[in-house]
């Protein structure tokens, strides 16, 4: 069988989370917090999240092997109808509203630099092409994701290099006195703010969704997991004080083109140009990852409901076809039909959700080998057990839970699912 090698699949973790987020976040980070410091310790916190998540997702991974991510493991794990839920919230809100954003942002920026063209119908264009390209062969997927990987990183360390030298005109904003000043991480308005943080390290578990097409699954996922996180923790971080250093607060207050105000700020009206159409380019790599990932939970929902078996039809080349084209229009539908902050903030809490519960089984599945004495073979354990799971609980549980009190329509609108989506999932069970 062919499958995807540990670069390939550590690629799709950086490819996925270095999209949308970190170029638009703060901008809504600065209208709700004054402490730029306290910004920064956000995307230290984010990243640190992400790790334990990584950790966590990745010892699931090592016993249960299987594509699909957050389905597979709560399938197993816990009950198939919060299998089922999850599936569905991840192939849709999880990956198709990312990817309508991450399209959307490459279109915004691709017109700053080209004005003529609207930026919904470049958007629009991209979905299309990657889609086409990830219904090919595993060759031409794994290779064409593993070159814009690549392509991404290069850009942004060229970015984040030019920005360190020609810019910092603004060193005095992220001064030693406000990176000790932490009491707004801990507020209200850090709680959402952490949000859009979450949302922009959302994609550390993409591997999981190709988990099954790994060549070694159990050795090779949790080494895409943990450096795939770890790169893009040190790349945040950085982006984020160039961000903070090279153009006023006042300036990125409010605003979504970040990285072209501070291009703009650094280089000039030329500079924004060039970094306008790079950053657009950095984009492609995004939409390409998760259109690869996210269809593999639509595929898991075929295998396994008969009714919904043509998602799980795979083509020629081994690829499931079906479902990437569907995720495909479902993003296209949210690009058409969404506002970007809409879309951000809704994203957020899903998926923050989803990982909330998917790490709690990480306590279901220690005690069931532990009942079967079958820790002496594992592949993968987490270090320092349970304290990954405590740290990334405790965060992400504080952040879904705020929100959800502040934004009560979004807890009504998963209320609803959970009532709602409980007879089709009989349903469909029952024709199996």
């Amino acid at each position: 069988m062919q499958g995807y090698s540990v670069k390939v699949a550590t690629a799709v973790v950086i490819a996925n989370m270095i999209g949308t987020g970190v170029f638009t976040s703060l901008g809504f980070q600065l209208l709700a917090i004054e402490s730029t410091g306290a910004i920064l310790w956000l995307w230290v916190l984010g990243g640190l999240c992400a790790l334990c998540g990584a950790l966590c997702y990745a010892e699931l991974g090592a016993h249960h092997t299987g594509s699909g991510g957050e389905y597979h493991f709560l399938t197993e794990l816990v009950h198939p109808y919060a299998g089922f839920l999850s599936g569905g919230v991840s192939a849709t809100v999880g990956f198709a509203a990312p990817i309508a954003l991450a399209s959307l942002t490459f279109g915004v920026y691709l017109a700053t630099a080209l004005p003529d063209i609207p930026p919904r119908l470049s958007a629009t264009a991209l979905i299309l092409v990657m889609v086409t390209v990830h219904t090919r062969t595993y060759r031409e997927s794994a290779n064409g994701q593993y070159v814009l990987t690549l392509f991404k990183l290069l850009l942004i360390v060229l970015f984040i290099i030019t920005a360190l030298f020609l810019g910092s005109g603004f060193a005095e904003q992220l001064s030693p006195a406000s990176l000790v000043d932490v009491t707004e991480v801990f507020s209200g308005p850090g709680a959402v703010a952490l949000i859009y943080v979450t949302y922009a390290y959302s994609g550390w578990n993409a591997a999981t969704y190709i988990l099954g097409e790994l060549e070694s699954p159990q050795r090779d996922l949790p080494r895409a997991l943990i450096v795939g996180c770890a790169v893009v923790t040190m790349i945040y971080v950085l982006l984020n004080a160039v961000f903070l250093t090279s153009a006023s607060v006042s300036s990125l207050s409010g605003e979504i083109e970040i990285a072209y105000i501070v291009a703009d700020a650094v280089l000039g009206e030329g500079g924004a140009f060039v970094v306008s159409l790079l950053l657009s380019g950095i984009l492609i790599s995004t939409v390409s990852a998760m259109i690869m990932a996210g269809p593999r939970a639509l595929q898991r929902l075929g295998e396994d409901y008969p009714g919904l078996d043509w998602l799980g039809q795979k083509n020629a080349g081994g690829l499931p076809a079906n479902a990437i084209v569907f995720m495909g229009l479902i993003a296209l539908f949210f690009l058409w039909t969404s506002t970007f902050e809409q879309i951000l903030l809704f994203a957020g809490l899903v998926m923050a959700a989803n990982t909330l519960f998917t790490v709690m089984a990480v306590f279901v599945s220690r005690a069931r080998r532990r009942r079967a004495h079958s820790g002496a073979q594992s592949t993968f354990n987490m270090p320092l057990y349970p304290v990954p799971a405590i740290v990334f609980l405790i965060i992400t549980g504080w952040t879904v839970i705020y929100t959800a009190v502040q934004y009560p329509t979004g807890l009504l609108a998963a209320a609803a699912l959970l009532v709602a989506g409980y007879p089709l999932f009989k349903r469909l069970r029952r024709n199996g």
